[in-house]
């Protein structure tokens, strides 16, 4: 069974940055594809970004491009989120999940089959 366990999250000032972690547990990544979501408070769950490590495509949802990035350390089994330009709309709690696909124009991910862990929690504030 394929289990991640996010890390990095915390509170931070407008404009600022995290770097969330993805630790695999009992398996490695590099078959799979990951995408990270978030969820803030009575909002509905959304697509972040996602990294497909069977080609290395990677692919940000539009109010993340430019600012969020996803990569890798295989030897860690582990993926990144670095988040930059941090904006109080981005407080929520952030998970990382096997997606379906991923390219360089797409992200999906099949909701009845997203298995999300605790997440960590992100607050941009002041």
């Amino acid at each position: 069974q394929v289990q991640l366990v996010e890390s990095g999250g915390g509170l931070v000032q407008p404009g600022g940055s995290l770097r969330l972690s993805c630790t695999a547990s009992g398996f490695a990544l590099d078959s799979l594809i990951i995408g990270w979501f978030r969820q803030a408070p009575g909002k509905e769950r959304e697509g972040v970004s996602c990294f497909n490590n069977l080609d290395g495509s990677t692919y940000n949802v539009q109010f993340a491009k430019g600012r969020f990035t996803m990569s890798r350390d295989n030897a860690k089994d582990t993926m990144y989120l670095q988040m930059n330009s941090l904006k109080p709309e981005d407080t929520a709690v952030y998970y990382c999940a096997t997606a379906t696909d991923c390219g360089a124009y797409h992200f999906r991910w099949d909701d009845d089959d997203l298995a999300l862990g605790q997440g960590t929690q992100v607050t941009v504030s002041s």
